[in-house]
């Protein structure tokens, strides 16, 4: 993979330990369009008492008031974990066009382990994929917050 995912990963990693900072299990998320980082996001779902506030879902909303559109055509996704069903179906909804992601997600991945919504022949839209981007950096943040926890 090409220095400049990983470049563009370290960012996603800075949100996802914003997250952990304040007890989020530590998902991080960046959009980038044309080579300029136009929002980023940790998961917000214990701050807000909201199921729905993941860090992709917060993320797109950023960019798409960021681009005026709903519409994300030429953005590229770098996120820390593969994507629930929810954030991949949000995915192909705003047309994003890259998604980067750092951890496979063998419990509830959505775009490649357990599902695939992202890449799905059935929906209106595909979204070139590219897993294990910083994988054991992205999975070391995940194992570090939940240690204490079991």
């Amino acid at each position: 993979m090409k220095p400049v995912h990983e470049k563009w990963m370290q960012y996603a990693l800075r949100e996802a330990e914003k997250g952990h900072s304040v007890k989020e299990v530590p998902v991080g998320c960046i959009i980038v369009f044309r080579d300029s980082l136009i929002a980023k996001a940790h998961n917000q779902t214990e701050i807000l008492k909201d199921p729905t506030a993941h860090c992709e879902m917060l993320a797109i909303t950023s960019a798409a008031e960021y681009l005026q559109s709903k519409k994300l055509t030429g953005c590229s996704m770098y996120v820390t974990l593969e994507p629930c069903a929810m954030c991949a179906g949000a995915i192909v909804l705003s047309k994003i066009e890259n998604l980067y992601f750092g951890a496979y997600d063998t419990k509830s991945g959505a775009s490649g382990s357990v599902l695939n919504i992202t890449n799905n022949k059935l929906l209106n839209h595909k979204c070139n994929v590219y897993g294990g981007i910083l994988d054991f950096e992205c999975s070391e943040v995940l194992k570090t917050f939940f240690i204490p926890k079991r």
